[in-house]
């Protein structure tokens, strides 16, 4: 299977590249049709459920040129996950995770995914769509390339922060972090299916499509509570 795929190295990591050389040489317009089409009908249909001479005829190409693009419609499902990961790392790379304490920190990513996932709600269906039992087979693949940098991510804050004293010296940074995650992604999921968006709205209320602000800061003040360093009882 690793025959298929050309390898691209950047920044130190290794890259498949899911598509044919042939997709590269068409237009950035084409290309953008082609993906933008995709991330339609697979957060409609799922991988499974979505037909490739679908997407080929609303993107406007013929089902002989998709097969000149992509080996298989899997393929063409990778292509748009690195894709959506491609956004995914822009918006991460327009926030300022240089000043202010963890706190600080936390609450940009949490603004963040929230715009995120109100900008790019198929984009986080998609997602949603490969935690499913029946797409195991790409599971280990995708989530160690987009978690792995994240987990290191905050268990690095965690560790420097409670060093300083700002968190609490006890906590386990590596469950931290992956009750951090979850937070993050349970609030992405929230604004992405229906499913999650009546879920969010019997625990906050049924008028919370009207309250980010309110679930931002409901999030830090739990967040804060939870990690930060208190003076133990009878000390």
């Amino acid at each position: 299977m690793k025959n298929r795929y050309k390898i691209d190295q950047k920044d130190g990591y290794t890259q498949l590249k899911h598509f044919k050389e042939a997709f590269q040489k068409i237009s950035p317009e084409k290309r953008e049709k082609i993906q933008t089409v995709a991330v339609s009908e697979f957060a409609k249909h799922g991988l499974k459920a979505a037909n490739i001479n679908v997407i080929a005829k609303k993107a406007g190409v013929s089902i002989g040129s998709m097969y000149n693009y992509f080996n298989s419609k899997e393929d063409l499902f990778l292509t748009v996950m690195d894709y959506g990961y491609q956004v995914l790392e822009k918006v991460i790379s327009e926030i300022d995770l240089e000043k202010g304490d963890i706190f600080d920190k936390i609450e940009r990513l949490l603004r963040a995914a929230q715009k995120y996932t109100k900008k790019y709600p198929e984009l986080n269906q998609i997602y949603l769509d490969i935690t499913s039992q029946g797409l195991s087979h790409l599971s280990i693949l995708l989530s160690r390339k987009m978690e792995t940098i994240s987990a290191l991510f905050y268990r690095s804050m965690l560790s420097e922060s409670k060093k300083s004293g700002i968190v609490d010296p006890e906590i386990d940074e590596y469950v931290a972090s992956f009750c951090l995650d979850n937070l993050i992604l349970l609030l992405q999921y929230s604004y992405t299916t229906d499913y999650f968006r009546e879920r969010m709205k019997i625990f906050v209320g049924e008028e919370v499509n009207d309250h980010d602000e309110k679930i931002i800061q409901g999030m830090m003040h739990f967040i804060r509570n939870a990690l930060s360093s208190h003076p133990k009882a009878g000390k």
